[in-house]
């Protein structure tokens, strides 16, 4: 039987109105959903009790699990908006908004599919939380996507998988993309998900045991060096992370060093360097392993020093050294420091939001203007949103798979200012995610200190110079180039500007 005590119990120190919140949030939603029933025959509002504690286990606050309570009842049941606003406010009222789909607008398909993604891109361009709150959704859904009909099913994986799990990885929220990943995989690629999991039961008894008695002698060696504190745990890498890498390496499976990973968190970011140290002094690393996340964090945030040691049991481990605050930022992401009261925003903030969501296509209905905000919206959502004003159903769907969501390259300027990119960007997709201007008179580019030609597919890691002359500008030809959405419009952009210029008057 559901009830609010759990769910208030997973909220960190809630405050006597915040408890009343949940309670009553809880009682209109059960209300709301009392005669509506899943495809599973359970009641519907066990959907919403599921977002509700997914949302309480991420830390989100009292405001953001109360509208995980009341996210369907808009769209699935028979309230409407004036009640919540009145019962609930408007902060509540806009949350479920941004979830809630395309209502009553006549969308079919493809077309449909692209409308709501986009509305969900405004919302969050506003507010955050609500793609938090959506992912929430969507993790419950997948759990429960084997009572849905089978011809449903295979759209709502592929969706998922293109989409969310992607969406979840760029926030930082590590934990709920492998966990969406492959809660998809079974459905998507059912044959590969079966030779996956082949493959980890055949590894997992040896190197469990492997990596146990690597732990304590680790443990051991740090203490003597004064480290103490220490906690370790063992990742297993995701099915489907497992099986894309695989693909990357030919399906060699004993290329693959990190199927098992030792996790060791120790108290300071410095302890996190001298215990690489220590751990190399009587292990060998293996050459071109070693990775340094705390000094370069991934763009979504991720931090943490990686080594592959050779053990003395004649195989190799991964060990991933991070300090308590890295380890929840990479595993809750965004949601591991979002602000929990909310506050007002200033006029210059509130009009750049304003200015995305102007941008967009006119036939989704206007959102409620919002007084509340959360921490900086990530700069490739505001991006997404920003760029969208006149691209098609299917070419949204298209540029944000490969723009936003495509396996990334991480590039460094000169100064050591790191920019991602999707997998094969080249020089011009670098030029023009640094900035249009540079883009727009880029001349040529040094890749690690050498010359190359525009069209050289860019390498994890390399540092790319780009050089930039004022008479320069782009040319047709780049746009055969460009690999990112971003780089071709304003490549087109510039080049419908030097039409009109080069027209006799």
């Amino acid at each position: 039987m559901k009830n609010t005590k759990e769910l208030i119990s997973l909220i960190k120190s809630p405050s006597k109105e915040e408890i009343k919140m949940i309670t009553r949030a809880f009682d209109y939603s059960q209300k709301a959903h009392a005669r509506q029933l899943r495809y599973s025959g359970e009641p519907y509002f066990n959907h919403s009790y599921e977002t509700a504690r997914n949302l309480a286990l991420l830390g989100m606050s009292a405001i953001v699990v109360a509208a995980g309570l009341l996210h369907d009842v808009i769209e699935d049941a028979s309230a409407n908006e004036e009640e919540i606003r009145k019962e609930f406010g408007e902060e509540i009222l806009f949350l479920i908004n941004g979830v809630t789909k395309l209502g009553k607008i006549r969308f079919k398909g493809l077309k449909r599919h692209a409308e709501s993604l986009r509305k969900l891109f405004i919302a969050s361009s506003q507010d955050i939380r609500v793609i938090i709150i959506k992912l929430a959704d969507r993790i419950h859904n997948m759990e429960t996507l084997q009572y849905v009909p089978k011809e449903k099913q295979l759209r709502i994986a592929t969706e998922t998988l293109e989409i969310f799990a992607p969406l979840a990885y760029r926030l930082g929220m590590g934990l709920l993309n492998r966990r969406l990943e492959d809660l998809s995989f079974p459905y998507v690629y059912p044959k590969e998900y079966e030779t996956i999991k082949s493959i980890i039961k055949e590894r997992n008894s040896e190197d469990v045991n492997s990596l146990k008695k690597v732990s304590r002698t680790i443990i051991k060696k740090l203490a003597k060096e004064g480290i103490t504190n220490i906690e370790t745990s063992y990742r297993k890498k995701g099915l489907y992370s497992l099986y894309r890498k695989l693909e990357r390496k030919n399906w060699d499976v004993n290329k693959i060093y990190d199927i098992l990973a030792l996790r060791i968190i120790v108290p300071t970011v410095n302890d996190c360097y001298k215990a690489l140290g220590i751990i190399h002094s009587f292990r060998r690393p293996m050459p071109g392993r070693i990775k340094d996340y705390i000094a370069f964090p991934k763009p979504n945030g991720y931090q943490s020093l990686h080594t592959t040691i050779f053990t003395r049991f004649g195989n190799v481990i991964e060990i991933q050294l991070r300090t308590a605050e890295m380890h929840e930022k990479a595993e809750y992401g965004i949601a591991s420091h979002l602000l929990y009261k909310s506050h007002k925003v200033n006029k210059k903030t509130d009009h750049s939001y304003n200015m995305w969501i102007k941008k967009l296509l006119p036939n989704i209905h206007k959102l409620e203007k919002k007084e509340i905000t959360t921490p900086d919206v990530p700069t490739w959502i505001k991006k997404i949103v920003d760029n969208q004003n006149s691209v098609h159903a299917k070419e949204f769907v298209d540029e944000l798979k490969k723009d936003f969501f495509e396996h990334r390259i991480f590039i460094f300027t000169p100064k050591g200012d790191v920019i991602d990119l999707p997998i094969d960007s080249n020089p011009i997709d670098f030029a023009f995610a640094i900035h249009s201007d540079i883009g727009n008179h880029m001349s040529g580019a040094k890749v690690q200190g050498k010359l190359v030609s525009l069209d050289t597919k860019l390498k994890n890691g390399d540092i790319v110079e780009i050089i930039t002359t004022k008479k320069i500008t782009p040319t047709g030809k780049w746009l055969n180039i460009a690999k990112t959405a971003d780089a071709k419009r304003h490549i087109k952009s510039c080049l419908r500007k030097q039409e009109e210029e080069d027209k006799p008057h």
